[in-house]
């Protein structure tokens, strides 16, 4: 597996991870010491030790930042810590939105115990409605989403959407199995359909505007085709 380089300075690597692939081991995920990571496919491919400066999960797809030098790794991390960068996802949800809105709800943080503020804008993109049955209905509707997450908690996007009854598509966790199973079913689509798009920032460094964009997966531009959707940067 080859992994496409979106960006690339004397500080910074950011890819386009794809999805199911964890960024590194770690305990949270309980994954086997054999399994494929992001930063050893990229050390393979590089011969480049990289740090990541954010997180990104298993299953989200898109955009990541990796540091080439550990003692300037903090810099970067402070980026996301303090806002400092405008972060664009886009999700495929069950059922039609609102135009427009923000979801403020606390999320657990990583120790499950204590509840974080949590603040995501979303903007409708896109709809369908399809004459396939799910149940309990005898259609099914999705809404295509653009995300600015104001904050970085764990899973937030994911909890966000279903807290308000759109769940991603795909998600094995908080999503509609129904829903995920017709995908799987009519459309051979296995997986989560949240993607990390954009980047953008002041380069802690260099000072310069960074904007830094990604391609959707292969899963993306089936259903784009199939509902003819189009995405306007």
């Amino acid at each position: 597996m080859r992994i496409e380089i979106c960006f690339e300075d004397e500080y910074v690597i950011a890819v386009n991870k794809p999805n199911n692939l964890l960024v590194h081991h770690s305990f949270m995920a309980r994954n086997m010491d054999e399994e494929s990571t992001l930063i050893g496919l990229l050390q393979e491919q590089l011969s480049l030790k990289l740090y990541p400066a954010h997180r990104l999960d298993r299953k989200t797809s898109g955009l990541i930042i990796l540091v080439k030098n550990k003692v300037e790794v903090s810099a970067f991390q402070d980026l996301f810590k303090f806002n400092k960068i405008q972060k664009t996802y886009h999700a495929l949800v069950r059922g039609f939105t609102a135009d427009s809105g923000v979801i403020d709800s606390p999320v657990k943080g990583r120790d499950a115990n204590v509840h974080r503020d949590a603040l995501t804008e979303y903007r409708k993109l896109q709809e369908v409605c399809l004459d396939i049955p799910v149940h309990p209905y005898q259609n099914s509707r999705y809404t295509l989403l653009e995300l600015k997450p104001q904050t970085g908690r764990l899973h937030q996007l994911r909890i966000h959407l279903n807290k308000i009854s759109h769940p991603i598509i795909g998600d094995p966790k908080y999503g509609d199995r129904f829903h995920n199973r017709m995908f799987e079913t009519e459309f051979s689509c296995d997986k989560m359909f949240l993607h990390a798009s954009s980047l953008n920032f002041v380069h802690p460094f260099t000072q310069k505007e960074i904007t830094i964009k990604s391609e959707f997966p292969d899963d993306w531009h089936v259903i784009l085709k199939i509902f003819n959707w189009f995405v306007v940067d």
